[in-house]
């Protein structure tokens, strides 16, 4: 089995800088930015009145309950 590969996107890849001193690790910061602005648009968008971190908060504390009234902590 051989793997094709696209001379475009080789000669691109090539072509970005800091392959001398980084190597692969090159490409890390593109993974940051990506990183950083999911992390911002979970953050700041909204779908009405809802964004991930009401979500994501409301579960965690329906949850908290859920285990609590299993232990028998609360009636």
């Amino acid at each position: 089995m051989t793997i094709r590969r696209s001379p475009t996107i080789k000669r691109f890849l090539d072509k970005w800088p800091g392959k001398k001193y980084l190597g692969i690790y090159r490409f890390l910061p593109i993974f940051f930015v990506l990183g950083a602005s999911l992390e911002f648009s979970m953050i700041n968008w909204q779908v009405g009145e809802t964004n991930f971190y009401k979500t994501f908060k409301r579960r965690q504390a329906k949850n908290l309950i859920e285990q609590q009234l299993y232990e028998g902590q609360i009636e």
